[in-house]
């Protein structure tokens, strides 16, 4: 059997930036264990696969070693796919997923992506929380992730998390934040329990920086950067229960895997 990949990279305008992902089309779902083993053998942190329903797409996503109920770097990396490889005459896609129906729009370069809202709320930090991340958190608080309030970009950008540590934290993943110097807000964005040591750019996490950022900054459009190594940007909006995460992709690779 041969199965297409495409290797993009999200939330960037250029090569060697923002998130990689892989794509693979597939005509029917294989078993899950197979997808499983081909998400390991990409060793990226997502492997996105879709299988075509009608006019919409069927969509999952994988880390190296499980599935995931949302990502935001891999849908985007999908939907670049279809719309400049398999479709291109298309202007938005609709994916059924294990969040609900998401649905990406184009506009030129730019693909805005509709999720749901994640707010976060105040709660009682995990007691290694603190010592794992290092520095001085002003505020903690949770959705399905942790999201650590810092004082200022360069604390974030600063910050050296003990991996190990973190990888015992009682939620999925955690998140840092702080205002940014040339941006609305910045973030990093760490998972070491789910084969994700640290994300270089994370769609799902703006699920709860854009509600939190948008109340404390008085304004539902927000530019946000996540300072990883590789870096990205993204334009997001505040719509309620939704929001609109909007960025670029450029492909890096495309080839087929034998198995």
């Amino acid at each position: 059997m041969q199965i297409p990949i495409y290797q993009v990279d999200a939330f960037a305008s250029r090569v060697f930036s923002g998130n990689p992902a892989a794509v693979c089309p597939l005509e029917q779902w294989l078993p899950d264990d197979r997808l499983q083993a081909i998400a390991q053998e990409n060793n990226l942190s997502e492997t996105a696969f879709f299988v075509r329903n009608g006019n919409r797409f069927d969509l999952r996503w994988m880390t190296p070693v499980t599935e995931v109920d949302l990502c935001g770097h891999a849908t985007l990396a999908a939907a670049f796919v279809i719309f400049h490889y398999l479709d291109p005459l298309r202007t938005s896609i609709v994916f059924d997923t294990r969040s609900g129906e998401l649905e990406v729009v184009r506009d030129g370069d730019l693909l805005s992506m509709d999720f749901p809202a994640r707010p976060p709320q105040p709660v009682s930090a995990h007691p290694d929380l603190t010592r794992a991340l290092g520095g001085a958190p002003l505020e903690i608080l949770a959705a399905r992730d942790y999201l650590v309030v810092y004082g200022s970009e360069a604390e974030v950008r600063n910050l050296r998390p003990d991996l190990q540590l973190l990888a015992g934290i009682d939620r999925f993943a955690v998140i840092v934040t702080a205002p940014g110097r040339h941006s609305d807000f910045v973030s990093r964005f760490f998972a070491p329990a789910q084969g994700v040591p640290e994300d270089p750019v994370t769609g799902s996490a703006h699920c709860t920086l854009v509600p939190y950022w948008s109340g404390k900054l008085g304004k539902r459009g927000l530019k946000a950067v996540q300072v990883s190594q590789r870096g990205g940007e993204l334009w997001c909006e505040d719509r309620g229960d939704r929001v609109t995460i909007a960025g670029k992709a450029v492909l890096y690779m495309q080839g087929r895997i034998h198995i």
